[in-house]
């Protein structure tokens, strides 16, 4: 949920304390555009940024939309002073999360329907919410959003404590409701990790020759969840996704997609 003291921050930073560039008297019509095809997201952002100014939104897209290039994303209506000061905010904002859609919906398209892409914590430092909703919009999972949603059991838990230890420790720390992962890197560790009491196994930077080596060695294991990744390209998709992994979480989608070229118009 965005906050007035979110979208302050964001036009502070951009407008600065002394605009003049944006001092034009009247009011005007504006319009947010794409500029090539994708995925939208972020338009929930930009209509906040907007109506914080005291602008009117209409004729708003629904995050998610698949659109080609020169489809309309955003109206707005208000004093053209204020439309000003929130355009390059929006475009911005819309850019940046619209990108991080258009890359999810690339993978989860690569994918079989059974297997579920999904985000990690690799996000920009406060923009997290854009950013993870951004994923939702183009069909992945979030994953966990912060650190209280799951605990994730990492190879430095697993050098202090061992892994069957580390485990223990934390399943008696942990409501009922918190589920526990536990990143291993090798085959043979997979099994190790589901007997131990994981709820989902993490296979780290293994080849898909590897991963399916290891969700054949869950099978014996009810419930337990195999995810893939690290390092994995929406080109590996594929060959991943045929291993019967579960899950195939990507920090790319974040924080490599490219931002989708979006343009502003006004009527002035």
């Amino acid at each position: 949920m965005l906050t007035d003291t979110q979208i302050e921050r964001w036009l502070r930073e951009d407008v600065g304390h002394h605009d003049v560039t944006n001092d034009v008297p009247g009011e005007t019509t504006g319009r947010l555009v794409a500029k090539e095809g994708g995925v939208v997201a972020g338009l929930e952002a930009a209509v906040a940024v907007f109506e914080y100014l005291g602008v009117t939104t209409d004729d708003s897209l629904t995050d998610g939309t698949r659109i080609e290039a020169g489809d309309e994303l955003l109206r707005v209506t208000g004093p053209a002073r204020a439309v000003l000061r929130g355009e390059r905010v929006a475009v911005n904002l819309v850019g940046h999360a619209s990108g991080v859609a258009s890359r999810t919906r690339r993978a989860v398209d690569a994918a079989n329907e059974d297997v579920r892409i999904a985000a990690t914590r690799k996000t920009t430092p406060g923009l997290r919410g854009l950013e993870k909703r951004a994923v939702v919009a183009g069909g992945g999972d979030t994953h966990r959003l912060d650190l209280s949603h799951m605990v994730m059991v990492k190879d430095n838990h697993v050098a202090e404590l061992g892994l069957e230890e580390a485990v223990s420790h934390f399943r008696k720390r942990v409501s009922f409701a918190t589920k526990i992962e536990v990143e291993v890197e090798t085959v043979g560790d997979a099994p190790r990790a589901a007997e131990a009491g994981a709820d989902v196994v993490l296979l780290d930077n293994m080849s898909p020759e590897d991963v399916r080596e290891a969700v054949d060695a869950l099978e014996a294991y009810d419930g337990v969840l195999a995810e893939a990744s690290g390092g994995i390209t929406v080109a590996d998709v594929p060959a991943y996704a045929a291993t019967g992994v579960d899950v195939i979480s990507m920090g790319s989608l974040t924080h490599s997609a490219p931002s989708l070229d979006c343009s502003f118009y006004t009527d002035m």
